[in-house]
């Protein structure tokens, strides 16, 4: 699957936020999207997924123009997982899981026991099976996130297209997300993700959109993409990456903000 945004222009109404984006994601590769708050990586998300109208250019699924498919059909290529969130009503992890079969589902059908077997399998792949009978709204952050990607996972989708994954988590849990994330793509997924944190690109050695104000922005590889002089630009702040030797000889790098007067 091969999922490709040509000269694409989003935005609300007669506003455009994103505008002549071109980038492309396979299944089996990463796609790191970078930039400061109101750039439009949201809006973009939205436009990708068709809950808002492309405004100009073209957005291709194998070939395919998707402007003409419906949800339910876009639901049954692309899994989205958004930011962590508690739903009103305290329903049971596998409950909530299930809920991504609903693109397969025929009008006023329930779950059948496959769709039944397919959820407790994505919560299995996670690692999080022992969740299925908790009550989602009692659990910890890290596994609400957990349990919305194995929900984007019983779509069965080609890619994953994920906000944010590992906002409002801890280190430790935003360590595991990102390597359940790593382990999906080493399988075969697709996955388009946002994230604040440049490092983050870096972990994933992926591909990079670092988006810019004033609809400008830089495609590449992480390598070539997040570099000091792209992140001051970007962000506005002084930055340093460093690199160290990891466990297995490869090299690691990071991002350190330079404080003024430190």
């Amino acid at each position: 699957m091969k999922l490709e945004i040509k000269n694409a222009v989003c935005g609300y109404g007669n506003r455009t936020v994103v505008k002549d984006i071109s980038v492309s994601v396979r299944s089996g590769e990463i796609l790191c999207l970078l930039g400061p708050n109101g750039v439009g990586k949201t809006t973009l998300f939205k436009t990708i997924l068709g809950f808002l109208k492309l405004q100009g250019g073209s957005i291709i699924l194998n070939g395919e123009n998707v402007t003409s498919w419906t949800r339910k059909k876009l639901a049954t290529a692309l899994g989205y997982v958004p930011q962590a969130h508690i739903p009103p009503f305290p329903f049971k992890v596998l409950d909530v899981v299930v809920m991504g079969r609903t693109a397969h589902l025929l009008s006023f059908s329930s779950p059948s026991r496959k769709d039944l077997a397919i959820a407790e399998n994505a919560l299995e792949t996670l690692g999080v099976g022992y969740l299925k009978n908790r009550i989602y709204t009692e659990i910890s952050g890290g596994e609400r996130q957990m349990v919305l990607i194995a929900r984007a996972l019983t779509q069965q989708p080609d890619i994953l297209i994920m906000d944010e994954p590992t906002s409002n988590l801890d280190f430790g849990n935003q360590v595991r997300v990102l390597q359940q994330i790593k382990a999906l793509v080493e399988k075969g997924i697709g996955v388009i993700m946002t994230s604040h944190f440049p490092d983050h690109a870096f972990i994933c050695s992926g591909k990079v959109v670092l988006m810019q104000k004033n609809h400008k922005f830089i495609a590449g590889l992480s390598e070539e993409v997040v570099t000091e002089g792209n992140l001051q630009d970007t962000y506005g702040v002084d930055v340093k990456i460093v690199s160290s030797p990891g466990r297995a000889g490869e090299t690691i790098k990071s991002c350190i903000p330079v404080l003024a007067g430190v």
